[in-house]
């Protein structure tokens, strides 16, 4: 374990004078020296454009750059290659289906179903269609265990008009990892299309795009140890060949003519304009990472998750805001602290080389639901010790302690 925590080469610096200890990870995870090495290496040894590059450069670049689509398919199950469209993160990639998807098959009185553990980037992309073409949208909303309620989902999944579900695959805030499956199922036998947001889920758990039986899945490479500015959107073949090209330019034309244009074909035509190569190839070292390693990460972060409740439950000026089982959870908590603000709180841990999130972790609907203003999370990663753990909550009884 030691010797995968060595390569993550920022995890060794002090702030400060004190360790670092990186609690923010579903904010952002820190990335392996395979990763660093890979995006030096293309900068340094291929830096070229892509696909129309006829030189020895160009079809290296083009080269890494398709392997590592191949490497996203492979990774997520997809049925090939052309399913995977390389965006800038998670927002895009769902920004991308409301508009040239949504905007070409959703019309005035059509529904869409979110939930209540919505991250923003899967709020308001919805929320601006219901602005432009008047859809509906129904929130499914939280079980007194901070799961989702199931029930509640499948009844908004009945009514009429019910065009697509849009649903987290796990909480940014309460760390639950949704029960994906009925309500795919649920959704796919009444025709209703689907879209996952994967960005927390995709770095806790295999994901396998053709057992869900999704439509459509976005994450982001940055929360997998990959480089921040690459995401994926994934989606099935049949509805990017009826979707239009979404942005105009560079790689996504076929031909232009004064008066008319044609796209190519999948998946160029939904990336308009010289992508984000280096990072589609450090993203790609994440994924073999993450392969090769998937089952220490696994197990690891089960072994914290446990930890960090058993601790967290020990003091009674602490409030979890989730669920207090280890299991279908992942290492992701929010909190709030007697008579501290989370700001605070967060501002003088920092101080001590402890970085957390403070606030509404861009999910402030789930807030407002629950009543809170912010909440201070500790979100963890296999890299992640119980030493750390330990010292975290003993920073933390003193910060309590300072306002009291």
């Amino acid at each position: 374990m030691n010797n995968l925590r060595q390569q993550f080469p920022i995890l060794s610096q002090k702030i400060n004078g004190q360790p670092l200890v990186y609690f923010d990870n579903a904010a952002t995870a820190q990335k392996p020296q395979a990763v660093l090495d890979a995006i030096n290496d293309f900068y340094t040894k291929y830096n070229s454009n892509v696909h129309r590059s006829f030189n020895p450069l160009g079809e290296k670049a083009t080269q890494l750059y398709e392997e590592a689509r191949q490497k996203v398919a492979q990774f997520i199950n997809a049925k090939s290659a052309p399913e995977i469209i390389f965006t800038s993160g998670t927002t895009e990639s769902i920004n991308l289906v409301a508009q040239a998807w949504g905007q070409r098959n959703l019309k005035k009185g059509d529904r869409v179903v979110i939930s209540i553990a919505e991250h923003h980037s899967n709020f308001v992309p919805w929320l601006q269609l219901k602005e432009e073409v008047g859809i509906e949208i129904d929130v499914i909303p939280l079980s007194n265990d901070y799961k989702l309620d199931i029930k509640k989902a499948r009844t908004l999944l009945q009514q009429n008009n019910v065009k697509l579900l849009a649903i987290t695959g796990c909480s940014n805030v309460l760390g639950e990892i949704t029960n994906l499956q009925p309500l795919l199922d649920e959704a796919r036998e009444r025709g209703i299309v689907t879209l996952v947001d994967a960005a927390q889920l995709i770095a806790h758990e295999k994901i396998d795009v053709q057992k869900l039986g999704c439509d459509f899945l976005a994450f982001s490479g940055h929360k997998l140890f990959g480089p921040t500015g690459i995401g994926v959107l994934y989606a099935r073949k049949e509805l990017l060949e009826q979707m239009p090209a979404w942005q105009g330019g560079g790689e996504m034309i076929q031909e232009v003519h004064q008066d008319s244009f044609t796209v190519n074909e999948l998946p160029h035509r939904f990336e308009a304009g010289t992508p984000n190569i280096a990072g589609a190839v450090g993203l790609g070292a994440a994924i073999d990472f993450v392969m090769e390693n998937f089952d220490i990460i696994k197990k690891r972060e089960q072994e914290l998750t446990e930890y960090f409740l058993e601790k967290i439950n020990q003091l009674d000026f602490i409030k979890l805001v989730g669920g207090q089982e280890s299991k279908n959870r992942a290492p992701v908590f929010s909190f709030t602290i007697d008579g501290v603000h989370p700001h605070d709180a967060a501002d003088i841990l920092g101080e001590r080389g402890i970085i957390l999130r403070a606030g509404h972790h861009c999910a402030q609907p789930l807030h407002e639901s629950l009543s809170l203003e912010a909440t201070l999370r500790a979100s963890l990663s296999f890299y992640n010790t119980t030493e750390e753990i330990d010292k975290f909550f003993k920073e933390l009884t003193l910060v309590y302690k300072k306002f009291q």
